[in-house]
């Protein structure tokens, strides 16, 4: 029983590590259920490939607690060696009008994709990073579990 046991998780193993695509990168934050506007989630990520063109994808993970319908970003992203700034200000929506949430669901937590910048070209190879905070009335913001963001090769 033992031995069936150890192949069975060594074949989930290997469909787990299947399933990552060297195309993206995936990077999370943790927010333990509290987000302060002061603490931005900050990601650093390398391109080596910027001829190739990228999605860049928020991961959204909220629970019950979180008591708005939508979350509004202030987004900034730049190289690392650059003092400009390009910044966005985003706004998702997290749940229906009749209060469902969007997206998949995890026990009680609930995730979304939002899309960022698509068929996005980086302007050169190297460091870049991503500095994310929320613009939202409340301060901490509570009920998001983590941030996270995906980026992507787009495929030909």
């Amino acid at each position: 029983m033992g031995r069936y046991s150890f192949v069975w998780i060594l074949v989930w193993v290997s469909i787990l590590i299947a399933c990552i695509s060297p195309l993206e990168q995936v990077k999370t934050i943790a927010l333990d259920g509290h987000w302060a506007s002061e603490n931005p989630a900050r990601f650093e990520f390398d391109i080596q490939d910027a001829q190739n063109l990228k999605n860049i994808i928020f991961v959204i993970r909220n629970n019950n607690q979180y008591p708005y319908m939508n979350l509004r970003l202030q987004v900034s992203i730049s190289g690392m060696q650059e003092k400009k700034q390009h910044k966005d200000i985003l706004n998702y929506t997290l749940a229906r009008s009749n209060g469902l949430w969007k997206g998949s669901q995890f026990g009680g937590t609930k995730e979304i994709l939002g899309l960022y910048k698509t068929h996005y070209r980086f302007p050169s190879n190297g460091k870049y990073k991503i500095e994310v905070m929320h613009l939202m009335n409340r301060n901490p913001l509570i009920g998001l579990e983590d941030i996270g963001i995906k980026i992507e090769t787009v495929k030909p």
